[in-house]
């Protein structure tokens, strides 16, 4: 036993106790073997797949995102152009409705200055033929009176109605030339 001890001594003193055993090294290089088989054969293509499912759904979330932006500024840009186009509109509108303003204010004189024209012709004629008809009054009173008094100075009845008449139209033509006269000054 004691060579035994010797030599297990002696062994004792060559071991590195850093490096492990030879049967240690093969069986965890077994062990890891097995694992990295087991590994690459269940886990490693579970994880790509759930990988690849994510990058799926970020880069189709990335299309979605995009298209919706795109359907987003495609919505802007309609409703920015129709409302340019109902600005548009509406200037069209204000304007028909001045013009239209203005046309109705203009026909609305027009209408106004021809009664006021009519009704001031309608007075004028209404006005003269009251003249006409003070005149044709006052000469048959200032007539009468003028024989009234030819009867009365003379002293004898102007009967007569060829006489009268002419007798008032003279009296009449030298009033009127009086006026003219008196006018004319």
């Amino acid at each position: 036993m004691s060579q035994y001890t010797v030599l297990a001594a002696e062994e004792a003193e060559n071991v590195n106790p850093l490096i492990p055993a030879t049967y240690d090294i093969v069986w965890s290089a077994i062990c890891v073997a097995i694992i990295a088989v087991l590994f690459y054969k269940f886990v490693a293509p579970r994880l790509t797949k759930v990988l690849d499912e994510r990058a799926e759904k970020i880069q189709g979330g990335i299309a979605r995102a995009e298209a919706a932006q795109a359907e987003a500024q495609q919505t802007l840009e309609q409703y920015q152009q129709q409302l340019a186009d109902a600005r548009l509109e509406a200037a069209r509108i204000r304007e028909e409705a001045r013009t239209q303003g203005q046309q109705i204010l203009a026909q609305m004189r027009t209408d106004a200055q021809a009664e006021s024209d009519r009704i001031v012709a309608a007075g004028h004629s209404q006005l003269e033929a009251q003249r006409q008809q003070i005149l044709t009054e006052l000469r048959s009173e200032v007539g009468r009176t003028a024989v009234d008094l030819a009867e009365k100075i003379i002293g004898q009845s102007v009967s007569d109605e060829a006489k009268q008449a002419a007798s008032i139209d003279k009296f009449l033509r030298e009033l009127d030339d009086t006026d003219a006269i008196g006018v004319g000054r």
